[in-house]
This record gives structure tokens, sequence and C-alpha cells, in this order.
């Protein structure tokens, strides 16, 4: 039983508990990870036909969180970031934490939820389980711009992106991935109303860079695609600049991961005239 008082007194009692084999939330990774959901037996009846659900919303009670915390640096993704209020991060560390994580669910054995991407350590309470509904999807969302200082995190969690939205790890999706990184160094954050973004190549590419940049073809028109099976490119104009990337040629996923942007890429980054720099709805 987990009981809150402040003015008034709430009352929660967990129905299940996170089985990680994490024990310190320092080594939990941003992305999250493999893990199992315990939930109690009394609860049982409560995941009649869960299996329908390709992901959830897991609401966690992150017991090892300070409650002190009402602004933070997200240093632990990149420490030159500015301070925030805690209500406009997703930091654990805040007043009352309760930690809202969503997981693909890749089985149900019994009382036991098997998911990926959960990022709670060993033993963490488990709230209340909610299914992830189509109304959830916000595809072009105002966010604040926090970019992994640590290439290797910052790769991880555009993969992680880049996966939910196209569902196959093919290697255009790897691909995008590194677009997407050479993108937000040179240009920053990828999802602004006044950046654009234009794929030529595979539709496998255009649906990942689409997915990772949030371009909408309207309102704003951001994104424009056109296919060819001879290149794959993508070019990002903002603010009288353009960025062209142009794949030198056809690898495997391993090559995509693992090549440096230089032996990836052609990179060109030049100045356009701002008429130029919309695209027609």
């Amino acid at each position: 039983m987990i009981v809150v008082t402040d003015n008034s007194s709430i009352i929660l009692n967990p129905i299940g508990i996170v089985r990680s084999g994490v024990e310190s939330p320092g080594e939990v990774p941003i992305t999250g990870k493999p893990a199992e959901v315990e939930v109690f037996s009394q609860y049982s009846q409560a995941l009649l036909r869960i299996e329908a659900n390709s992901h959830l919303w897991l609401l966690l009670w992150f017991h090892q969180a300070e409650r002190n915390k009402l602004t933070k640096v997200p240093a632990r993704v990149n420490p030159f970031l500015p301070e925030y209020g805690v209500f406009g991060l997703r930091a654990p560390h805040r007043p009352n934490p309760i930690a809202l994580s969503l997981v693909h669910l890749d089985s149900v054995e019994g009382n036991i939820l098997k998911v990926s991407g959960l990022d709670a350590i060993d033993g963490t309470p488990v709230l209340d389980i909610k299914s992830y509904y189509e109304q959830d999807i916000v595809f072009s969302p105002k966010t604040p711009y926090i970019s992994a200082f640590d290439p290797i995190m910052r790769r991880n969690i555009f993969f992680k992106e880049a996966l939910a939205h196209h569902q196959e790890a093919c290697p255009e999706l790897y691909l995008a991935v590194r677009m997407a990184m050479v993108a937000d160094e040179y240009m920053g954050h990828l999802n602004t109303p006044d950046l654009t973004l234009t794929v030529i190549g595979s539709a496998c590419l255009a649906d990942t860079l689409q997915g990772l940049s949030r371009a909408r073809l309207a309102n704003p028109p951001r994104f424009r695609y056109e296919k060819s099976k001879a290149v794959n490119q993508s070019i990002w104009q903002r603010s009288g600049q353009r960025l062209t990337l142009t794949a030198r040629q056809k690898l495997n996923a391993e090559s995509y991961q693992n090549l440096s942007d230089e032996d990836l890429f052609i990179i060109e980054l030049t100045k356009h005239e701002e008429e130029g720099a919309e695209i027609d709805a």
C-alpha cells in the first residue's frame, strides 16, 4: 500500500510489480529494456484479452525517487541543457513520483506480462495498466529540444522512435536514423514548423524519416517524397540553410550502424533563398 498525504489522503494499492533485473535507477537505459510485469493474482481477471494490444501504458511508482525536486537539468541526457520545471519533463524526481512508461507487449504468460522498452528498476510498484489507443497519437507535437549529448544514446533514442513508427528494422531504417542524427547535429530540432524535408529514395527511408521529423504534408507543409531506386537522399531546409545528405551506396544494416558519417554520406551544407524553402501543399 502506498499512502500519499497532503491536504487530503490518497491510498494507492499496487496491482503488480516490475521484474527487470536492474537494481539502480542510474543503470536503466533511457530507451528502456525488456522486462516482466507481474500482476498480482487478485487482479488476474483485469488481464482478460489484454493480448489484443500491442502497446501498453504503465503507471508506476518510482519509490526511490526524490520528492523535493521542482526543477531539474536533464543532465543524464545532456548536462549542457537548461533547467526545466519537473512538470515540463519526464524526470523521475518530482513531488509525486508517478511514472508513465509506454511499453511493447511481447507476450502474456498467465499473470506475467513480458514487455520491452520499460525504464524501471526491479521491484518498482505498478499502479495501473492502460492500453495504448489510436487517440493517443499526436503526430507532430510541440516539445522542448532535449537532444542527447552522447551520440550512442542519441542513436538509441532515434532508433526506438524509428522502430515505433516504421515497425520494421530494415536497412533503410538504420540509414534514416543516421540521416536524422546528422540533421539533428547541423539543423537542430527536427520537429519544428520551419524545418522542411524532402526525401528521394525508397519508401522505407521516406516513411522512417517522416516519423523521426514529424513532418506533415500540410498544416504546415513540411514533407515531400520522390520515389527513386537510384539514390537515397534527404534534403533539410531551414532559415536560409539547406543540408543535403546523399547516401554513397546501398549497404546493409550493420554498415549503416558502424561506418562514419563521411563514409556513409556526401554532406552538403549550403545557403538557399528563403522563397524556395517552403514545400507546396
